[in-house]
């Protein structure tokens, strides 16, 4: 009776070390889509990733370098010639957390905001405006799987009237 116990247990830690290499290779993650778009001065980064395995939480990061343009207008809708501007530039990026579906995928959009003017102020009587934002080196990075995907090219837009000589 023991012996068939044993034998019965060997046999049960022989079929699950055989699905072990099968569960350990089910999923393959990887980014099917990615792409990168500038409404309103931010950047939204879409993508889809597949080879998840079924209901995963995942984290994802999606980053670029980016540069925004910060000047002061005044009551006329102009931009004075003084020194009334401010570049900045420096990485952004978003973090965000999506469960894949039940076909082990994840289709989503993280959000990238341009980054802040820092300490630049306007002086009375003009109002400080976000003039143009640029992004290049966009990508997504799936870092619990440690999978990651660039999106070529660059993002930018001008936010003000371009005869304001603002955006470049």
């Amino acid at each position: 009776m023991l012996r068939v116990k044993y034998g019965i247990a060997l046999l049960i830690a022989l079929f699950l070390v055989g699905l072990l290499p099968l569960a350990t290779f089910a999923a393959s993650p990887h980014f099917i889509s990615a792409s990168a778009s500038d409404p309103g001065g931010n950047l939204t980064v879409t993508f889809k990733e597949a080879g998840l395995g079924d209901t995963v939480l995942i984290s994802y990061e999606a980053s670029a370098n980016g540069t925004a343009v910060y000047a002061c207008i005044n009551g006329g809708n102009k931009h004075p010639k003084a020194a009334n501007k401010e570049t900045v530039s420096g990485p952004v990026s978003a973090l965000g957390m999506f469960s894949s579906d039940k076909n082990g995928t994840v289709s989503a959009s993280l959000l990238i905001r341009p980054l802040s003017q820092g300490s630049f102020t306007c002086p009375s009587g003009q109002t400080l405006v976000l003039a143009f934002v640029s992004y290049t080196n966009a990508g997504i990075a799936d870092t619990t799987n440690n999978v990651s995907q660039g999106i070529p090219g660059r993002f930018s837009e001008c936010l003000v009237d371009p005869a304001l000589g603002l955006c470049s």
